[in-house]
């Protein structure tokens, strides 16, 4: 919606300052970020800075006190540092008088009204703008409620605003009713001030020193002091039903011991310190003894009965090592789930190949998890109703949730309903990850990384209200071959992992297909296929989702044989056939009769084009060649080397891998031969390609995914394609696994 006064002041800050300040904003009458950061820079000009900044920092606040001291009638010219200042009003929803230049009646009326909402009004009376008050006017904070803030959480960023805003560090917070990563801190800030911490010493950090003062000062029933008042407001801002007050009441200690039991703590009904620190960081007491743990060490028999002395019952370890070469025992290790039921030990799965950023979050992405997860949740021997977690570990803002993760689960969503269900989905990462992850319906419970309480989605957000294992601390336990380093975890109990285990799965050589398994395989890969676009039947393109499927299959004496020969997985050479030959279509089609043309003059009606894709699985004569000669050098293929740069070379392989299906498959494999070498001579990107581990039937995911990218080429299309390509590996691998066991 536009707003005319927020258009007028964008189109005076351009007007007047976007030759000066180095940018302009978009003239939408829409209040953002942008505006603000024009803004503050024509202020900053106004005050003589030279160096300007989006950001509002203390060059800008101590220039207005050096210069003015406030900002009011009595201290301004007309012109347009009061321009600046109506435009900000009008931005923040007040009443600027018009941006006319002159600080009159109404735009005095706002700034009272302002300082109100603000909570300062008795510690700033009157209608001046003073220094913290201009930098809370010059940035996208509201204060007054919003999106159904709470009244509750309100009063206390009022209230703590009124109180502490003379103290150096303490720089006015929100007012909208909804905690933050700003109103956490201003609330470790205020405690550290009743403590009695100097400016310069009070930081806004849960250390020593806080602790230890808290320790002192535990609230319980007949409390009626200030430490009441941060107490409530610590139990407002967590989302508890009560009431900012100054006196430790029954409703007060009947909604803390309610927070006690479901953080799990010892239910006293009393602000004891861990109860402070539960409220105050995501971790909380550090010192408390969880029943769980994770970590990325084998759980010997020595290591189990170190977990069983310090009270620990589940423990969370991974389905996958993305890595050939760091933490060696990350993935669960053979014998080890036996150890841990034999141990009287519970074990709860985690998914996780990286994750560390937005980026490789997609639907695509989720999907290929997904089937990887169920995969190898199997393999190992998970029973049918276990929860798999599946890790955001990194501090993902709202904006990537929205875009990135909620996508991504979704396709773990709908991988894990396409393969069966055969297991819940369960989320691992920061309190706001894992709340609009369960919120949209992809998970059933939170493993909640608060360790990183310094993550902008723990920083102000409430313990998930389904959370299973909360991540306190790591510690190293037990001495000699009994020690084990890892993350100690509270459990709510909402998970309990499992105590018993099917046989794991041996990966041994791959076998020939089990028709048997041919409907599931043929549904499983059609769903995926089309929540990826590709209709059983595309009009667009020239075969069905049946017809590339029976290609593959009609294949698979020779492609189980490509498989045992070169140790490669029989998914890989499935993978790469049947994703280009149902992308073939009429464009393909008219560039093969191009080529037909070049070559035997035969056709005509199309430009003469001398190599393309071709074939069943879309290999040109020039890679085709360079596969075949690699190989042939290194001892894979025999045959005849051929030359690149001769027509009749070109044209005698496109011929091969454009007809012969056989052919074409045993080409796909030593594509893959030499894409793992490095692709010598192929288009490569700048700097080549690494030379990667010899091909073996236990290629990580990283390596698979390297394989099916380079079939592609290099570049952002090559990794999407590879992207969705890896559900498409992880079904094939599914079937085949079923088959060979």
């Amino acid at each position: 919606m536009v707003d005319a006064m927020v258009l007028e002041a964008q189109r005076f800050v351009n007007s007047r300052y976007g030759s000066v300040i180095g940018m302009t904003v978009t003239e939408d009458g829409s209040t953002g970020w942008p505006t603000m950061y024009a803004l503050t820079r024509a202020l900053q000009h106004e005050l003589g800075i030279a160096v300007l900044s989006d950001n509002f920092g203390p060059t800008t606040l101590g220039k207005i006190g050096e210069i003015y001291g406030k900002f009011d009638e009595t201290t301004l010219p007309a012109g347009d540092l009061v321009r600046i200042l109506q435009s900000a009003l009008y931005c923040k929803g007040y009443d600027g008088g018009g941006i006319d230049g002159t600080y009159n009646a109404r735009v005095q009326a706002a700034v009272l009204k302002l300082n109100q909402d603000m909570g300062v009004s008795t510690t700033y009376p009157g209608h001046s703008i003073w220094p913290k008050v201009c930098k809370g006017l010059f940035n996208m904070d509201a204060y007054v409620p919003v999106n159904n803030g709470s009244n509750v959480i309100r009063a206390a960023q009022q209230w703590l605003n009124g109180r502490y805003v003379r103290r150096r560090d303490f720089y006015i917070i929100p007012c909208d009713g909804h905690n933050s990563r700003d109103v956490a801190k201003s609330m470790l800030y205020a405690i550290q001030y009743e403590l009695g911490m100097a400016d310069g010493v009070a930081n806004g950090v849960f250390g020593p020193g806080t602790k230890a003062g808290l320790r002192e000062h535990t609230v319980a029933a007949g409390s009626s002091d200030v430490w009441v008042r941060l107490f409530s407001a610590a139990m407002a801002l967590n989302l508890r039903p009560v009431t900012f007050t100054g006196s430790f009441d029954t409703n007060l200690a009947t909604a803390v011991r309610d927070f006690q039991g479901f953080v799990k703590l010892p239910v006293t009904g009393q602000g004891d310190f861990s109860t402070w620190a539960s409220l105050l960081v995501s971790y909380g007491d550090q010192d408390r003894q969880g029943e769980a743990c994770d970590g990325v060490t084998k759980i010997t028999p020595a290591r189990a009965q170190t977990l069983k002395n310090a009270g620990i019952k589940y423990v969370g370890r991974y389905l996958l090592n993305p890595s050939t070469t760091s933490l060696p025992e990350k993935e669960i290790q053979p014998g080890e789930l036996q150890t841990i039921a034999d141990n009287g030990l519970r074990c709860f799965p985690i998914y996780q190949t990286y994750g560390r950023d937005a980026e490789g979050f997609t639907y695509a992405s989720g999907s290929a998890d997904g089937y990887a997860a169920v995969n190898a949740a199997e393999r190992h021997g998970f029973k049918t109703g276990s929860r798999i977690f599946f890790a955001v570990d990194f501090d993902a803002y709202d904006y990537e949730i929205t875009d990135n993760v909620l996508p991504y689960f979704k396709g773990v969503e709908d991988a894990m309903a396409n393969s069966g269900s055969p297991y819940m989905i369960g989320v691992y990462g920061p309190r706001n990850v894992c709340i609009r992850v369960s919120d949209a319906g992809h998970a059933t419970a939170s493993f909640v990384s608060d360790m990183s309480s310094g993550f902008s989605g723990n920083y102000g957000y409430p313990l998930p209200a389904n959370w299973a294992y909360d991540q306190i601390v790591t510690r190293t336990l037990g001495t000699g071959d009994g020690s084990i380093n890892l993350d100690v975890n509270i459990a709510s109990g909402r998970d309990i992992g499992q105590n018993s285990f099917n046989a794991p799965r041996i990966d041994g050589p791959d076998t020939r297909f089990d028709l048997g398994w041919y409907t599931l395989m043929h549904s499983s890969i059609s769903s995926y296929m089309q929540s990826i676009g590709f209709a059983d039947e595309d009009g667009g393109r020239i075969f069905t989702h049946t017809e590339c499927l029976d290609t593959v299959l009609s294949l698979d004496e020779e492609i189980t044989d490509l498989s045992l020969r070169y140790n490669m997985r029989k998914a890989l050479i499935q993978t790469s056939t049947y994703w280009e030959m149902r992308h073939y279509d009429l464009l393909d089609q008219a560039a093969d009769h191009a080529v037909a043309y070049y070559h035997t003059g035969v056709g005509g009606g199309v430009i003469p084009l001398r190599d393309t894709s071709t074939g069943i699985a879309q290999i040109s004569g020039d890679v085709g060649i360079r596969a075949w000669n690699y190989c042939i050098t290194k001892g894979y293929a025999e045959g005849p080397t051929l030359d690149p740069a001769k027509d009749a070379d070109i044209w005698t392989m496109w011929q091969q891998v454009n007809g012969d299906n056989k052919f074409a498959v045993s080409t796909v494999a030593l594509i893959h031969l030499w894409d793992a070498g490095g692709k010598p001579g192929g288009n490569n990107p700048p700097g080549g390609e690494t030379v990667m581990r010899t091909m073996n039937l236990q290629y990580t995911q990283s390596e698979i995914f390297e394989i099916l990218r380079r079939y592609q080429g290099w570049g952002a299309e090559a990794e999407e394609h590879a992207t969705k390509r890896m559900a498409l590996y992880q079904i094939f691998e599914k079937y085949n696994g079923l088959s060979r066991s």
